[in-house]
């Protein structure tokens, strides 16, 4: 025994000589995950070790979902023509130049039949569309058809193995929801940005003639136009629209349009070739005391007629200028965004009840809707 513990005392002897050798000389031979660079830096390296399940809190799972259905719209417009050599056009307008103009937005593939939502300001006037997809691959985009009055359109692009986006439901989000923006901004390459829902139905901003937008802090920005909008599984909410910005660049003022909206839109274009509104021929305002005073009504909600069509429906079915109206079948009208968004929902030849003010005295009135006509054509805008 006595033997057993000399030779125990004089190896354990002999490994801490060993070990504090080394720790003199060299230090780094004892660091976990030590290595020497190529410059012969010595270096610290975690092990590798495969991610199986994301990081808490982490939303790669969505991402990773819904990026392969986002792609990226490359537009080109045909150069104007040319003045020649005209002196004076040059003195006032300047050189124009012969140059095509060229346009960058996002867009979401929708259908594996290839229908792809996108933002109608992306395509308008293009004379070429081309999509590039996240694989790489290219197509030439149709135009199935447009909507400017809520600023969406619908191409189509013919390849097969689409990948494609699920489409969520957007009258279940909530302010404080976490979603992601998916899009091409700049023309830098797909990119993806986190946010939350910081408002919902965005209304009166001036931007489109149906306005219901969803207002995130996200970051969006050029070029993500058209883009997708998702929440924490991956599934569409909304197509990203616009920015409120005073430097062309994001300040976490970001709107998209819902994907109720956008869904009525697909449907209406690709079945009917147009969507299909409900018009009653009625020019609505918002309620001033002024305006109470002027037409001599005591009310404090609702929409007040300032015009109405001669033989329009609601002409034809009484409806009056002064006339507030306060519900329009069983839904409330506070404000003339809701009125005209009610109305255009409203079904073409199907009767409908319309509360009224008139003076101070309530009444009901049924206005038959037609089909609200097509809107006029509107000068190219700046973006």
């Amino acid at each position: 025994m006595k033997r057993f513990w000399l030779l125990f005392s004089q190896a354990v002897t002999v490994l801490l000589a060993a070990y504090f050798v080394v720790a003199t000389l060299q230090p780094s031979w004892l660091q976990r995950g030590a290595s020497r660079s190529v410059a012969g830096i010595n270096l610290i390296e975690a092990p590798p070790a495969p991610r199986a399940e994301p990081a808490p809190g982490s939303l790669s799972g969505a991402a990773r979902k819904a990026s392969p259905a986002v792609v990226s719209i490359n537009t080109s417009k045909a150069a104007r023509a040319s003045r020649g050599n005209d002196p004076w056009f040059e003195f006032f307008f300047g050189d124009q130049g012969n140059q095509a103009q060229v346009g960058l937005g996002s867009g979401v593939i929708v259908s594996p039949d290839g229908f792809i939502l996108t933002n109608n300001h992306v395509v308008e006037g293009a004379d070429e569309i081309e999509v590039t997809l996240t694989d790489a691959r290219h197509a030439k985009a149709k135009v199935i058809g447009t909507d400017p009055d809520t600023d969406l359109a619908i191409l189509k692009i013919d390849l097969d193995k689409l990948p494609v986006i699920v489409l969520g439901d957007s009258d279940q989000l909530f302010v404080g929801d976490r979603v992601l923006a998916i899009g091409n901004p700049f023309g830098v390459g797909q990119t993806v940005t986190s946010g939350i829902v910081s408002a919902l139905g965005r209304s009166q901003l001036g931007i489109n003639t149906f306005e219901n937008f969803i207002q995130t802090d996200a970051a969006i920005n050029p070029g993500n136009s058209g883009g997708a909008l998702v929440d924490v599984n991956g599934n569409l909410m909304g197509i990203n629209t616009a920015i409120y910005s005073r430097s062309g660049g994001s300040m976490g003022i970001g709107f998209a349009i819902p994907v109720s909206t956008a869904r009525l839109v697909l449907d209406g274009i690709v079945k009917d070739g147009q969507v299909t509104r409900g018009w009653i021929g009625a020019e609505p305002n918002e309620l001033s005391p002024e305006l109470a005073e002027t037409f001599g009504v005591k009310a404090s909600k609702g929409v007040i007629v300032t015009g109405v069509l001669q033989g329009g429906p609601a002409a034809q079915a009484g409806l009056r200028p002064g006339d507030v109206i306060t519900k329009v079948g069983d839904k409330s009208i506070t404000n003339v965004s809701e009125l005209l968004s009610t109305v255009a929902a409203l079904k073409p030849g199907v009767e409908t009840p319309f509360a009224l003010l008139r003076g101070d005295a309530t009444t009901e009135i049924a206005i038959t809707p037609g089909t609200r006509p097509a809107p006029q054509k509107r000068l190219p805008q700046q973006r």
